[in-house]
């Protein structure tokens, strides 16, 4: 398509005249033009780690009068990770129950501690009302009873034994036999159990064993066959990824474990964990994938890293726009950095196609880069702007779950400008700088 066409459209005309006038400064000015590249590379670098990181934001759903302000979808989430309704939860492994306890009332104190921590409660595993009976071994050694029968007929009057079986047509019921509510409802009842002896006397079980009534656990939670009791915490005015880092760090100074206890973070923080990991790994393969695809189709290997090249100066804008706006890493902004390699990547690859076709006519390079650059300028700000366009709706909504669309949407545009840039500025300039050392 020659300029030509593009006479009759003043906006048309417009751009390319300023478009024209910037280009031919940067080829002129290319050490500055590259040094600023660099530099806004280094800079987006910084920028990323100061950025804050969460598994996704808050869904800002309202508030319902619980057990304390919750929103149902989240608590839902939450609950299906850990089996807690909160953001966060801190586990302590260990053996013995009242140690962990102890220690989760220790790593309680230390999170209300830190700015951000709200709602912080350990599990409350005690508050059970128990019967604790102690055989006293050496009183029942004399009398020739053992452990196991004064086990045998306290179980069978609290608890009963199964004596037969019932039948009702196709249905099956067990018999069980237990002494009646009147005989094993109290302590003092309890104690008047009577325990047969070898010479055919019976004795009560308060003669035999001490019975005292106690406060015990009122549930015992293992996971990987180990005891855990779980102190869980919500975040509110800061991203998880700080919290936790802030966390890690007091627990260890403040909190002394015994030999063989230990303390993980789980909840949202450990899906985010986990999603970071399996983007470590899905992105460099499919980014070698799609080197492989361009060096298969352009088969010259200083135009498959040209295009790649375009993908960092995406990154960038995507980045410097989170840190403007006040948002953090997430998995939704994830996803928008994975859709600005598809648009980066689809620009310059059809630049660098164009740009091969004219070098293929005898065109000169110098006339190549300004032309097929000028003659693409419609195209690539149609992309941006529709693109762009078609996000807006995301950025400014403001219903429940807005908060979740909002980081993908603020990637994307954001990547868009300095992936323009690129594609109209720096990759021309490093064309015609490749091209001439090849020649």
């Amino acid at each position: 398509m020659e300029d030509g066409s593009y006479k009759s459209v003043f906006i048309v005309r417009w751009l390319m005249a300023i478009y024209k006038s910037l280009l031919g400064y940067c080829l002129q000015k290319r050490k500055q033009t590259l040094f600023f590249a660099v530099f806004l590379l280094i800079f987006g670098i910084f920028i990323f780690t100061r950025l804050g990181s969460e598994f996704t934001p808050e869904l800002q759903e309202g508030s319902l009068v619980l057990l304390n302000f919750t929103q149902p979808i989240e608590m839902t989430i939450d609950e299906l990770l850990e089996g807690i309704r909160a953001e966060l939860a801190i586990k302590i492994f260990g053996d013995d129950i009242e140690i962990l306890k102890r220690k989760a009332d220790e790593v309680a104190q230390v999170i209300k501690g830190i700015k951000g921590a709200v709602d912080v409660q350990p599990a409350q595993i005690s508050g059970t009302p128990q019967l604790r009976i102690r055989v006293n071994r050496s009183t029942i050694a004399k009398y020739g009873i053992n452990v196991a029968d004064v086990q045998e007929v306290v179980s069978t009057a609290i608890g009963g034994v199964s004596v037969g079986e019932i039948f009702e047509g196709i249905k099956r019921f067990n018999i069980y036999v237990r002494f009646a509510p009147e005989f094993r409802s109290t302590k003092e009842e309890i104690s008047n159990i009577l325990i047969p002896t070898p010479d055919g006397s019976q004795l009560p079980l308060a003669q035999l064993a001490t019975i005292e009534e106690i406060v015990g656990p009122r549930q015992i939670t293992r996971e990987n066959n180990q005891r855990f009791i779980t102190v869980q915490c919500n975040v509110e005015g800061r991203d998880i990824g700080s919290f936790v880092a802030e966390g890690k760090r007091l627990l260890a100074d403040k909190i002394n474990l015994p030999p063989g206890y230990l303390i993980t973070w789980g909840g949202q923080f450990k899906l985010q964990q986990e999603a970071n990991r399996r983007l470590a790994i899905v992105i460099p393969i499919t980014l070698f994938l799609v080197f492989v695809l361009l060096f298969s189709s352009f088969g010259i290997l200083r135009d498959s890293v040209l295009i790649l090249l375009n993908i960092p100066f995406a990154l960038v804008g995507g980045i410097i726009a989170l840190w403007f706006t006040g948002q953090n890493l997430s998995v939704p902004s994830s996803v928008g950095f994975i859709a600005l390699f598809g648009i980066a990547l689809e620009n310059a690859m059809v630049l660098v196609t164009y740009y091969n076709q004219m070098l293929k006519k005898g065109i000169p390079v110098q006339e190549v880069v300004v032309k097929g650059a000028t003659r693409r300028l419609r195209p690539v700000l149609m992309t941006a702007i529709t693109t762009a366009l078609g996000l807006l709706p995301l950025l400014f909504a403001t219903g429940t779950g807005s908060r979740v669309q909002r980081p993908l949407a603020i990637v994307v545009i954001g990547g868009l400008v300095t992936s323009t840039i690129a594609t109209m500025i720096i990759l021309p300039l490093l064309y015609r700088w490749f091209k001439k050392k090849m020649v």
